[in-house]
């Protein structure tokens, strides 16, 4: 079923001054760091060490975590298959306009569907960096640090992704990084060592 488009009469303005202006005024190139994983995965926490240490580097970062944009930009949006998609879909969006300004932005979403994270990667294009932050279920499920996985057992939470709701793996990500078996540490020098590759830092 094709999107209803509700804005008419409306055109994209072009700024004076460019991604390309700002990314050399940075030292360092935007993107889109897209960590994906199970709840309990360390993908937040990962992704707050990497801005860390991109920030001590002098590189303009800002971390667009789950948990936060649903207390305001998408606080009307549950956990049904629909919702999640328009909740990356927005996030998609936000973290393009992050792009757009010369700023790496780093999202820590579940973001359990391949499609959708396949649309948010349409809107960022060449910028758009899929890390898979890969942890067997039972080691999410022991760390529990939310304890959601206890309550999603015993019933209490319906939809819960890896329990009652599917998690689709990357098939294709740019960087797998194993966070049930490294450190924290070496799991930030692999993301680093990827961005040095890609040229997005120095």
């Amino acid at each position: 079923m094709a999107e209803e488009i509700k804005s008419t009469n409306i055109t994209w303005h072009h700024a004076d001054i460019t991604q390309d202006n700002r990314e050399k005024m940075n030292g360092h190139k935007a993107a889109v760091l897209w960590f994906t994983g199970l709840s309990g995965s360390g993908k937040s926490t990962l992704a707050q060490a990497v801005e860390n240490a991109l920030f001590d580097r002098g590189c303009r970062t800002y971390v667009l975590d789950g948990d936060n944009i649903r207390h305001g930009l998408n606080k009307n949006l549950g956990f049904s298959p629909e919702d999640r998609s328009e909740n990356i879909r927005r996030i998609g969006e936000v973290a393009h306009l992050f792009n757009d300004a010369g700023v790496m932005a780093l999202t820590a979403f579940i973001s359990p569907y391949r499609q959708d994270r396949d649309d948010a990667r349409k809107i960022s294009g060449d910028s758009f960096i899929e890390i898979y932050a890969k942890c067997a279920l039972d080691i999410c499920e022991e760390r529990d640090p939310k304890g959601l996985y206890k309550k999603a057992r015993a019933g209490e939470i319906p939809e819960f992704t890896g329990i009652s709701a599917p998690y689709e793996e990357p098939e294709n990500a740019e960087l797998v990084v194993d966070t049930g078996v490294s450190s924290l540490d070496d799991c930030v020098i692999q993301v680093l060592d990827y961005l040095k590759e890609r040229g997005i830092i120095p």
